[in-house]
């Protein structure tokens, strides 16, 4: 009998660690996601890690590409096939178009309970949102018209930050001479977009980004200033070494930190690169702004989506939006990822020169109507616009017979057949 009791207390046991380990299987949210470089990695075990102490698995699906391009055709498939996941990675118009398309779920509950709309700027916060109503939780502000260098090339060649575009042309000369790729790059088109970004604003300023890539003005689409933009393109693709092409962004920001190559212009997430390797602002590597961009901030934003799913899933994505939104979280988050948070009002005490740089520079942006959305990154014009725009800039890019002047002739048709 007692042989009896204690084995059926086993059982009974074994059957109720089954269901707790089942219970805890179902309390989790797959995230979507392209952070899979080593800055980024460690940046997003910092949002892994605060699911786990809210009590939430986190079933990772990480997407490698560091624009997103192969996530987001991915998920057009699980989407057709009915398997949306409950957390997405998405930018700008993508949030947009899959909320239009009535796909995505309502957090309006929690972004009123945590007071979002406080403390997250217009600009930004009119891509969480659809119709009104939140559908995305902001990760961070990444701005797009940075370059990085490495101090002990410019300090050994005693150069200084180019104000202009004809001294960043000098001051590659000189890094040239001197043995060294003075500007390192990845041939893909999302790449070359981003530099696209920096040289229309260096070439006719924020009114004339808005205008051209914006509003999408067939005036300014078409005009000499949209032409020096691509002149400059031209110039900087002659700072660059042969081999570029098809290389991966964070291979290239490699290039800097090892000292094979000067600068390279890339977003901010270039920083968790060189800080995962252990450097320093402004005594191993120093961020400035493209040249002629002082003032203006070109931003993308990391959101997380979340899809419609059942009740018993839609617990775990409330909680991953509040984990998202915690200060205590933005602030650990973007010192890692190499951004600046998403809400205006975590401290930036604790960030590095670069971070308070951004900070200062984006509440400056913001006064002054020079807070623009990336090009590049998505958040200026719909996705299918975008599309025909990368077409035309990196093919201009990667042919040189290609004249300022004609590309400026295809990229009005373009916007104007995709429109």
């Amino acid at each position: 009998m007692k042989k009896s009791f204690l084995l059926s207390a086993a059982v009974a046991l074994v059957y109720s660690q089954i269901g707790t380990i089942q219970a805890a299987t179902d309390k989790e949210v797959e995230v979507v996601h392209w952070w899979t470089s080593g800055g980024e990695a460690t940046a997003l075990k910092v949002l892994k890690d605060d699911m786990q102490k809210r009590g939430f698995g986190w079933k990772d699906s990480p997407i490698a590409g560091g624009g997103g391009d192969q996530a987001r055709t991915v998920l057009r498939a699980r989407v057709a096939s009915g398997r949306p996941p409950e957390a997405m990675q998405m930018l700008g118009f993508n949030i947009q178009d899959y909320a239009e398309e009535g796909l995505l779920g309502n957090l309006d509950s929690i972004a009123s309970k945590e007071g979002w709309d406080k403390v997250v700027p217009a600009p930004l916060s009119r891509f969480s949102k659809y119709n009104g109503h939140w559908v995305a939780a902001p990760v961070n502000i990444h701005r797009t018209n940075w370059i990085w260098a490495n101090k002990e090339i410019f300090d050994k060649l005693k150069l200084t930050p180019p104000k202009t575009f004809d001294e960043l042309v000098a001051v590659a000369d000189k890094i040239r001479k001197a043995g060294y790729i003075p500007l390192a790059h990845g041939g893909q088109a999302w790449q070359e977009a981003t530099i696209f970004d920096s040289a229309v604003l260096s070439a006719g300023g924020p009114k004339f980004y808005k205008q051209a890539l914006i509003d999408l003005d067939p005036k300014a689409l078409g005009s000499k200033t949209m032409e020096k933009a691509f002149a400059q393109m031209q110039k900087l693709r002659g700072m660059m070494d042969p081999n570029f092409s098809g290389r991966d962004w964070n291979v290239a920001t490699s290039m800097v930190i090892n000292g094979k190559a000067a600068m390279q212009i890339m977003g901010d997430w270039a920083k968790g690169e060189f800080l995962k390797a252990g450097k320093k602002p402004n005594v191993d590597f120093l961020c400035f702004q493209y040249p002629q961009t002082e003032g203006s901030f070109t931003f993308n934003s990391d959101q997380f989506a979340m899809f419609k799913v059942g009740d018993d899933q839609a617990a775990g994505q409330m909680q991953l939006a509040s984990a998202i939104m915690d200060k205590g979280f933005q602030e650990k988050f973007n010192i890692a990822k190499g951004s600046i948070p998403a809400r205006m009002d975590v401290s930036g005490d604790n960030f590095d020169a670069c971070g308070k740089k951004s900070m200062a520079d984006l509440k400056v942006a913001l006064k002054n109507g020079s807070l623009l959305g990336s090009f590049a990154h998505g958040h200026a014009m719909p996705e299918s616009v975008k599309s025909a725009v990368y077409d035309v800039v990196t093919k201009s890019f990667n042919n040189l017979q290609v004249t300022p002047a004609q590309s400026v002739q295809q990229l009005v048709k373009v916007v104007e057949d995709s429109k």
